[in-house]
């Protein structure tokens, strides 16, 4: 509302004790917006005050709410996850993925596609890789499941988590838990001897496979990383399974480092 808009909107009584008081012209205005600012504060604070009342009320006997949702088809699962027993009671159509997520907090386990296609989600279980989107929660009664919570020792790394770190194998890591418990998982499958689609003879098998990057990169292909860090999964897969340590090929810059570059970066501005 603007201020002739209010002064039309005063009654005669209203005009003659604002002339008797001598406020008129611009000082009338003023007076006007002050009074509808402090209206306005005033109607705000017995609002807020009227919220805060009612929020401390209890409700009253007769009161009916709104049943709070339970668990439709339950079933009593029991797991061991990351070496804990648990007990839980699901939906028999709940993904171990949102059980996992959702019901025990365990968020390290990420939700992608949801539909078995980017790996993000995968988990172990009983020692083999499943992709725990299209894994029913029920179905793993008796199983022991290990996330990306599960891998650490304390405060020291999986070997195939240091790995990761050291060759660079991750950019903005949203993949990364589900690429390092399939990378675990895959180091087994080569202890047993386990084919994929790229070993050369199937008529022989043998136990502790040495791999190369043909099958660490055919192993690790259900495993999708989207910014492209597969020569450093690669580089970290190889290093953990073969034993062999690699160079460090990278580091943190150094302050020096960085003003070199930042006057580098200077110079380079300052000729275009």
């Amino acid at each position: 509302m603007d201020d002739n808009q209010e002064q039309n909107d005063l009654s005669r009584d209203e005009e003659t004790l604002l002339d008797q008081l001598g406020i008129v012209g611009a000082a009338r205005r003023k007076f006007l917006g002050q009074s509808m600012a402090a209206l306005l504060g005033t109607f705000a604070f017995h609002l807020l005050a009227k919220e805060e009342a009612f929020a401390t009320l209890a409700a009253a006997p007769e009161a009916v709410f709104a049943p709070a949702p339970g668990v439709e088809n339950a079933v009593k699962v029991l797991l061991k996850i990351n070496g804990s027993t648990q007990r839980l009671e699901v939906d028999s159509r709940m993904a171990l993925l949102d059980t996992l997520r959702e019901t025990l907090g365990l968020t390290g386990t990420k939700k992608g596609c949801d539909q078995g296609q980017c790996g993000a989600c995968t988990v172990i279980v009983d020692g083999r890789r499943v992709l725990s989107c299209l894994t029913l929660a029920a179905s793993c009664e008796g199983k022991e499941v290990t996330t990306i919570e599960g891998l650490a020792d304390g405060d020291n790394l999986h070997p195939m988590q240091a790995a990761f770190i050291k060759h660079d194998g991750f950019q903005c890591g949203y993949c990364t838990p589900g690429q390092i418990c399939s990378a675990v998982a895959l180091l087994q499958e080569a202890k047993n001897g386990d084919a994929s689609h790229v070993t050369n003879n199937l008529r022989t098998s043998t136990q502790n496979l040495s791999l190369s990057d043909e099958e660490i990169r055919e192993r690790m292909s259900g495993n999708i990383c989207r910014c492209g860090a597969y020569p450093g999964i690669v580089a970290a897969v190889r290093e953990v399974q073969s034993g062999r340590e690699t160079a460090h090929t990278w580091h943190f810059a150094s302050d020096e480092e960085i003003a070199v570059a930042l006057n580098e970066e200077g110079k380079a501005d300052a000729i275009v």
